[in-house]
Formats: structure tokens, C-alpha cells, sequence
């Protein structure tokens, strides 16, 4: 069953179903799908996992579109008819994707696929120095940025407001958010981190990652790691092109900012970071 779903049949076949991806599912999933060869064995396993994956997976078989005489309730079965192409689209866009409108989906062109390569490269950053939760920072680098998409549903400009941001060399995108909608895109996020029971190293990196520079300067004594992962997701943003992609910025103004607080806290130098990118692109991520 190869037949593709466009993006609109795949939105009303969802219709109501609104699923708050688990970050370590979703985690999984992607680290499954980047695999040589994907076990798709292995993906139905991770699916089944989840409870509103899973209503998703049987909801998309069972619909009209497919038109299946007999109704399928097994999760494996599902999986195997939808293979992996399909099961990777419906995976990658149904918990934010299915719940925006038109105008929405455009405006956020690529954000995920940024998200994905910021994590490729957080965990490419973490095993080339050493550190050994790379998983963590995979985790951290696809859902960093999570809060952007709700507030591009709830706010009209929103998108206005993030791109001017992003241009401006002073970079104050959380001050311009507060000031602009009362909240910010950290501040979401940090929250859906916790409903997502993400470790608290990784809550407290994303309700922060606009202001990392305060970060280091106010640094908790003994606390090293959370200051690595904050380090390594905004090398891992300025090397995937966030700032052009997000914010259709020519120049990281906010890495102008901090990165020689991230390269001093990880001991690292410009030369050891130019080894870092080189070594990412040959992987064939950070190309953005």
C-alpha cells in the first residue's frame, strides 16, 4: 500500500485527533527512521507505545481513503500496510501539523525539518566531544523550539514578530515576544517539556534558550550539564541555519552574542568548532 496522502486528505482523515507527542517516542521513531535500513518491526513496537499514536495509526488504515473491507485493529498490521514512508509523513506532522490551518503550515515551511537537523547535529556535537547524553540532546534539539508553532496559532503576526527579531543585531526576540503577546515561545515550551516529562536539565535549557547568555553568566555552581546542553544546541542551531530558516536572517546575530560563551564552557576553540561543522556536514546534516 504505497498510495500517497496529501496533506489536506491527511488532515481531514484526523480530524479531532489531537495527540501531545512523547518526546522519547518521537525520539525513537526518528532515530529508527534515520537508520540505513528502518526496522519497521521495530517502529510498530515504538508506536504501540503510545496511546494516541497508536488511535492515529488505526484511525488513517481504517479510514475511507483506504476503504478496506475488513477493519484493522492490530497496530503491526497497521504499520506494515502503511510502510515506512507513509507511517514517517503521519508520524512527523500529526502532533502539531493536524491541528494548523493552511495559512499556519505555510508560514512554518521547513520548521520541522530544522528541528530534526538541529537534533541530528546536538547529538553529532555530543559523541565528537564526548559527552555522553547524546540521546538527551537529540531529545532537546527536535523539541527546543515546540512553544513556535502554538504560538503561531494563537497569536495573528506572530511570524512578524520572530523574522524581525531574528534581524535585528541586538537580538531580543523573548523581550519582543513579552512585550508583543504578554508570553513567549520558551516559556511554552518549557511547559509542554514538563507535560512531556522531559529531564529537567532539558526544561530548564528550553525555558531559557533565548537568554543562554544570562545563563552562563549567573552559572550554578557544580551544574555542568546543563550549561553543555545549552552549549550544544546553540552550536547546533547556528551550524543547521536556524536564524535563516526561522527567522530568514543573513547573518546569527544571536550567535554573535554567545557563542564564545558556548565554545568557552565546552573548551573549545574557533578551529575545534570550523572541525565540528566540517565533520556534521560530511554526515550530510548542518547543511541549512
Amino acid at each position: 500500500m504505497s498510495t500517497e496522502i496529501t496533506e489536506s486528505q491527511l488532515q481531514r482523515i484526523l480530524q479531532g485527533i489531537s495527540i501531545p507527542p512523547q518526546p522519547q517516542v518521537m525520539v525513537d521513531l526518528n532515530m529508527e527512521q534515520a537508520m540505513p535500513d528502518p526496522n519497521i518491526n521495530r517502529m510498530a513496537e515504538i508506536i504501540s507505545q503510545d496511546v494516541g499514536l497508536s488511535a492515529a495509526i488505526l484511525k488513517l488504515i481504517n479510514s475511507s481513503y483506504y476503504g478496506l473491507p475488513r477493519k484493522v485493529t492490530s497496530i503491526q498490521q497497521a504499520v506494515m500496510m502503511l510502510g515506512i514512508g507513509s507511517l514517517t509523513n503521519l508520524v512527523n506532522g500529526l502532533s502539531v501539523k493536524s491541528q494548523l490551518s493552511d495559512e499556519s503550515i505555510q508560514a512554518l515551511h521547513g520548521f520541522w525539518d530544522n528541528a530534526m537537523d538541529v537534533a541530528a547535529v546536538s547529538a553529532s556535537i555530543a559523541k565528537q566531544i564526548g559527552f555522553r547524553f547524546q540521546d538527551e540532546c537529540y531529545s532537546l534539539g527536535l523539541f527546543h523550539n515546540a512553544g513556535i508553532p502554538l504560538m503561531m496559532m494563537r497569536f495573528k503576526g506572530y511570524s512578524k514578530v520572530l523574522e524581525e527579531s531574528y534581524q535585528d543585531p541586538n537580538f531580543e526576540l523573548t523581550n519582543n515576544e513579552n512585550k508583543r503577546f504578554k508570553t513567549n515561545h520558551s516559556v511554552v515550551g518549557y511547559y509542554l517539556a514538563k507535560s512531556w516529562v522531559l529531564p529537567r536539565s532539558s526544561c530548564h535549557v528550553i525555558a531559557h534558550h533565548h537568554r543562554t547568555e544570562k545563563l552562563f553568566q549567573e552559572r550554578i555552581a557544580g551544574d555542568k550539564n546543563t550549561l553543555a546542553f545549552a552549549a550544544i544546541l546553540k552550536m547546533s542551531e547556528h551550524i543547521s541555519g536556524t536564524y535563516k530558516l526561522i527567522g530568514k536572517a543573513s547573518v546569527d546575530y544571536e550567535w554573535e552574542k554567545i557563542g564564545e560563551y558556548a565554545l568557552e564552557h565546552l573548551e573549545l576553540t574557533q578551529y575545534d568548532f570550523e572541525g565540528i561543522i566540517e565533520a556534521c556536514h560530511e554526515q550530510g546534516i548542518g547543511l541549512g
